[in-house]
């Protein structure tokens, strides 16, 4: 008697992720400077750590920001580094690359080839949800 297991295929649950991007969202726009143009840095200093921005595109509906967190001392593991799309009207900011992935699916199969998680795309906004924690208390922001 032989037994086949079925593994069901993810389905990405829509509304969970549009609400973590909402929430990106609000917090990212609190970090984004008034007056910031087009490869602008700045440096966020939370009670958590820093955070290295950059404005790389501006549009009147979108920004595309560079976020990484520097890491003093270690050279051994890179710092993390993720390109954030911020959408005004939407309300929304996703991630659309992170170190070692350009672009993001919607849904992987697993097993892969290089093994990312079914939900990897949610995962990585979950990420950048906790990255902005450390601007949230932020002490010092320093234009450059």
């Amino acid at each position: 008697m032989s037994r086949t297991e079925t593994c069901a295929r993810y389905q990405p649950n829509v509304s969970e992720f549009l609400s973590l991007c909402g929430r990106n969202y609000a917090h990212i726009v609190t970090l984004l400077p008034d007056d910031c143009g087009g490869g602008d840095r700045w440096r966020i200093e939370g009670g958590f750590g820093k955070l290295d921005m950059a404005l790389l595109e501006n549009t009147p509906y979108t920004q595309l920001v560079e976020i990484s967190r520097p890491s003093e001392g270690c050279r051994i593991v890179p710092a993390p580094r993720i390109l954030v799309r911020v959408y005004h009207d939407a309300k929304l900011a996703e991630v659309l690359s992170g170190q070692q992935i350009s672009h993001f699916k919607a849904v992987y199969d697993y097993p892969n080839v290089r093994m990312y998680q079914r939900d990897e795309k949610y995962q990585v906004n979950v990420f950048l949800e906790e990255l902005l924690k450390i601007g949230r208390q932020a002490t010092r922001v320093c234009l450059s």
